[in-house]
């Protein structure tokens, strides 16, 4: 997985996708070549949603470069141990 201190991730949570589509799009104006769509659990649908809508309508440049999917093991509430789905998905701009 990508380290959290990196400054190309886009972490996907519960705002709107178009607040994420517009965070990774400034990255790439900043300069960055890739830009790491990150998103746990219930969100992944959402960070799906991003990259697609990104990359099929904002700019037509950035393609998905690379996918990946596992699972994170973290603590509820009560202390209890469980696993969360992830998915990284790398997006690169074309040269």
């Amino acid at each position: 997985m990508v380290t959290p201190h990196q400054t190309n991730v886009v972490l996907v949570g519960k705002k709107p996708p178009m607040n994420y589509i517009l965070a990774a799009m400034r990255l790439f104006q900043e300069g960055a070549s890739e830009v790491v769509v990150k998103a746990r659990g219930m969100n992944i649908c959402k960070a799906v949603d991003v990259a697609e809508r990104l990359t099929g309508t904002f700019m037509k440049d950035v393609k998905v470069k690379q996918v990946s999917i596992g699972s994170d093991e973290i603590q509820d509430e009560q202390g209890r141990t469980r696993k969360v789905s992830t998915i990284e998905i790398v997006l690169a701009k074309e040269a």
